[in-house]
């Protein structure tokens, strides 16, 4: 027997490699989840990362509103726009669902394109979202995506305007408002949090956004009080997602996604079964690079 042969042999031989401990944990909880899920965790000081169903392609909800974010950053930086750009709301751009634009200002009312990000974010606001597409455009987007690396994060249509404004009909119908992968997603806001995303000044800004996050009943729930947590948020009936960065003494240090869809639960209530999962997930996450922090009560 050569030599080759008799390494060969004592590779096969060998003992397959264990799970990690936070592989072990996330996998666990994960499989409690009735319908699909897949996550995504990478520690920015170590490398270390987890992936489940990293590379599956899964609907965004709204999570798909932190590329159009990125999109603006970047117009912002070529001076496509300036920071006080003025947008007007007509009566055609509200739309249902999310925010505060349509039931609480009158047609008429002006603010900039930089406070429609922030309503887009902060409390996912429909209408706000469709406006700053509209200056931003739906390609565009899609095309800045492609070109950091994320050919799957992709905004299909303007919220509530699918049938009249989709740009890729079949992807609509597939996967609603947008699309991503828990890698892809871990990516982009891995490129945010250490300033590669646009300038590290439009970074911070676009990370200062998202630390104002209304909605703390996914990934944030199971977080101790006062972490520093950077996200964005998802949810339509069948799906719920949520991604962001988690802060450790101050310090970006984990970026952690998970996507849902084809949920058995849809109820809208803070106890939906997707919610509660993802909150697990976050504090698994949390536990394992910071251990030994009392859970939220």
């Amino acid at each position: 027997m050569t030599a080759a042969w008799i390494a060969l042999a004592a590779l096969l031989m060998q003992e397959p490699a264990k799970p990690s401990a936070l592989a072990v944990k996330l996998e666990a909880i994960a499989a409690t989840h009735k319908g699909k899920i897949a996550v995504g965790v990478k520690d920015l000081a170590t490398g270390e990362e987890f992936f489940l169903k990293g590379d599956d392609v899964m609907p965004t909800a709204s999570l798909i509103k932190l590329a159009v974010m990125v999109e603006t950053f970047r117009l912002f930086e070529t001076r496509t726009f300036n920071f006080d750009h003025k947008l007007t709301l007509t009566k055609e751009d509200t739309v249902p669902g999310a925010g505060v634009l349509t039931d609480s200002f009158s047609p008429g009312a002006t603010f900039t394109l930089l406070d429609a990000v922030r309503l887009m974010i902060t409390v996912s606001d429909n209408t706000a979202t469709n406006m700053v597409l509209d200056a931003v455009t739906l390609p565009a987007t899609n095309a800045t995506m492609a070109k950091l690396g994320f050919p799957e994060t992709r905004i299909n249509a303007k919220v509530f305007k699918g049938s009249t404004t989709s740009v890729d009909p079949a992807r609509t119908k597939k996967y609603g408002l947008g699309s991503t992968t828990a890698r892809e997603m871990t990516g982009l806001l891995e490129l945010i949090a250490t300033k590669k995303a646009v300038s590290p000044t439009a970074c911070d800004e676009m990370l200062g956004i998202l630390k104002k996050n209304h909605d703390n009943e996914m990934l944030a729930r199971g977080l101790p009080t006062g972490t520093d947590f950077a996200h964005k948020t998802g949810a339509v009936s069948n799906a719920r997602t949520d991604a962001g960065v988690v802060y450790l003494k101050g310090k970006p240090a984990v970026v952690v996604c998970v996507l849902t869809d084809e949920n058995a639960d849809q109820r809208w209530l803070v106890d939906n079964d997707a919610q509660v999962v993802i909150g697990k997930i976050g504090r698994a996450v949390y536990d394992h690079f910071a251990p030994a922090e009392p859970a939220k009560k």
